[in-house]
């Protein structure tokens, strides 16, 4: 689903910005067809997170035991909402992501180590749709920075080279986005 679904969202993104620039410019004969191409990606990112968003719903989060599995679970049917709402109008979605988000939030805080990778990748995206999505860079911001700040001074005590290696990648795309949302509040 991941490899399918990111090169509807990049084909999406190169698509609206096309449109936008040829509707700037006054180029109205290409606009139809720019139109139906992104009517077309639309269509597909609904349909294949509304397949991955039905077989989490049905058979994957009731049958997942809890801690990380279930996290993992809501946070991927969080992702796919929020597919569908960057492309989507109406909040239909952007409350089913929010609810999964925070759900699967709500259960890491409880359940994991703040520097575990699957806790550290979904406060990631989920200060991502925050920012993005939402239009919320004070809550981004700051679910990111609590996050960062109470893994970092773990991440030295992760005896496995692969656990220490994924946060720290996590840790540092955190950091990145910590940087450039500052930057751009400034």
């Amino acid at each position: 689903y991941k490899n399918v679904i990111g090169s509807r969202r990049a084909s999406w993104r190169i698509i609206a910005s096309i449109e936008g620039r040829d509707s700037e410019k006054g180029h109205a004969e290409n606009l139809p067809i720019i139109a139906m191409l992104r009517r077309q990606c639309e269509s597909e990112i609904a349909g294949i997170s509304d397949d991955l968003i039905t077989l989490l719903d049905s058979y994957l989060i009731p049958a997942s035991p809890g801690g990380e599995v279930k996290v993992y679970y809501l946070k991927l049917k969080g992702d796919y909402h929020r597919y569908v709402s960057e492309v989507a109008a109406g909040d239909t979605h952007k409350r089913a992501a929010t609810e999964a988000y925070e759900k699967a939030n709500q259960l890491a805080t409880s359940s994991l180590p703040p520097v575990n990778a699957t806790r550290l990748s979904l406060v990631l995206n989920l200060s991502i749709f925050y920012y993005e999505v939402l239009k919320q860079p004070e809550q981004a911001y700051a679910l990111a920075r609590t996050a960062y700040d109470d893994a970092v001074i773990e991440v030295e005590s992760l005896a496995d080279e692969n656990d220490h290696h994924e946060a720290s990648m996590i840790l540092q795309l955190l950091q990145d986005n910590l940087n450039m949302w500052a930057e751009e509040q400034q």
